[in-house]
């Protein structure tokens, strides 16, 4: 299958996802559990959304695998994985903050970002209608519209996007590295949803995204579409993002950023 079908795939299912997420959002939304910390919450319509995501790759793709936050991985037998976050931003999708997204990727070889290849993706905002997606070496886009990074000529004219960790000692760490990069940059934006800030690097929302902590599924559809746009994602000083560290930028850009952000990790606690 082509990775044009594959994207139509995609798109498809996050688009009749998406539906079913700003329906659910009309009504009451609670917490159902938390995760990894009491502030990394998972509501209903995340489990429900991701069953719903599974279940329609399952009669379109049936031999191909499947990783999603909310359920984890499992089968396959064509080399090829899907990688759903059925809800990015679930905090602020809980708090109806129109800023959270469906992400659905496919990549073929390990589900893992430090050697698999992502074939296309798609990642729409719920709140918005807002839809974007890409394909290897098909480009990316806002609907109909191509997109491209932007390229500011200095580090002091980069808007720069972040996030922060649901640990509460690394976020300490991570807020004291933006104290540090504030005066150096034009300003920095924390949103709250990893593949939406992804797709803003792409759509020249922002010139520059970082964060560490991320998992597949939070950039797996993201990445690509920033790629696709012209942008290098990649580790801090390594050529792959892992949950250890993201940036995506301009490759010109990244180019000045990762040294600085190196600099203000070694001024550091977050170094050690």
């Amino acid at each position: 299958m082509t990775d044009t079908s594959l994207l139509a795939i995609a798109r498809g299912i996050a688009v009749e996802a998406a539906e079913r997420v700003a329906e659910a959002r009309r009504g009451i939304v609670e917490v159902a559990d938390v995760k990894s910390s009491s502030v990394d919450v998972v509501t209903q319509v995340d489990r429900d959304t991701e069953s719903f995501i599974r279940g329609r790759l399952l009669e379109l793709r049936p031999d191909d695998a499947f990783l999603g936050e909310e359920s984890g991985g499992g089968g396959g037998t064509s080399g090829l994985t899907w990688v759903v976050d059925p809800i990015d931003g679930t905090v602020n999708f809980l708090y109806g903050i129109p800023h959270y997204a469906v992400s659905i990727a496919v990549v073929e070889g390990e589900p893992d970002p430090q050697s698999w290849t992502a074939l296309a993706g798609a990642v729409i905002n719920p709140a918005t209608g807002e839809l974007f997606t890409g394909s290897a070496g098909g480009g990316a886009f806002l609907g109909e519209q191509p997109l491209r990074v932007s390229r500011p000529d200095s580090l002091e004219r980069t808007l720069l996007a972040t996030g922060f960790a649901y640990d509460a000692a690394i976020r300490a760490e991570q807020g004291a590295v933006v104290a540090r990069l504030l005066s150096r940059v034009r300003d920095i934006r924390r949103m709250g949803t990893a593949s939406l800030d992804l797709c803003a690097v792409a759509s020249g929302r922002v010139d520059a995204y970082f964060e560490r902590t991320l998992n597949p599924w939070d950039h797996a559809a993201g990445a690509l579409i920033a790629e696709e746009a012209g942008a290098r994602v990649s580790g801090l000083g390594v050529p792959r993002p892992s949950t250890a560290f993201l940036l995506a930028a301009h490759p010109e850009l990244a180019a000045l950023l990762e040294p600085l952000l190196l600099e203000v990790a070694a001024d550091g606690p977050e170094q050690s």
